[in-house]
């Protein structure tokens, strides 16, 4: 990461750090969605993180107080964050699958299976996209206080 980058950006997240991480994301979604950047679902992100790691800018992992006790959901969160953390690839967990499905989906299928999502480079490189750009520094600046898996709150409303 570019340190100007990260000191010029780490200024906009100060004291509303969790909803700005919020909007951010939910940009960004929406900004890879539109440009067809999304792989929504456990078994569709594990294989593009096998066959093409280097391809992967930002991951999302989506749970709720329904799928909190399903051990096999648990356990493939727990090696997509060891493949993460390993391929220095950017992680927050939302803690409302129903509105991360809103905001990507649009298959029935999709909405059933949006526990993770994964965004993908553009061709040209994912740091010429602000929302994302501010992810990052705020996935890093998570990591510099330990937070590892850091929770986002997305906002309400529309797609």
């Amino acid at each position: 990461f570019d340190p100007l980058i990260l000191k010029r950006l780490s200024k906009s997240f100060s004291k509303g750090t969790m909803k700005s991480a919020g909007k951010s994301l939910k940009e960004a979604l929406l900004s890879a969605q539109s440009e067809q950047r999304i792989t929504v679902g456990v078994y569709e992100s594990a294989k593009i993180m096998t066959e093409d790691p280097d391809s992967v800018s930002f991951c999302v992992l989506a749970t709720d107080e329904e799928f909190e006790c399903d051990i096999a959901l648990q356990i493939h969160f727990t090696l997509i964050q060891s493949f993460c953390f390993d391929n220095d690839i950017s992680i927050v967990r939302v803690s409302d699958t129903q509105r991360l499905a809103e905001i990507v989906g649009d298959k029935a299928e999709q909405l059933e299976d949006a526990h993770c999502v994964l965004i993908t480079n553009p061709s040209e490189g994912s740091w010429d996209e602000p929302a994302l750009e501010k992810l990052h520094v705020f996935c890093e600046e998570r990591r510099r206080q330990n937070d590892w898996l850091p929770e986002v709150s997305l906002p309400g409303g529309g797609r």
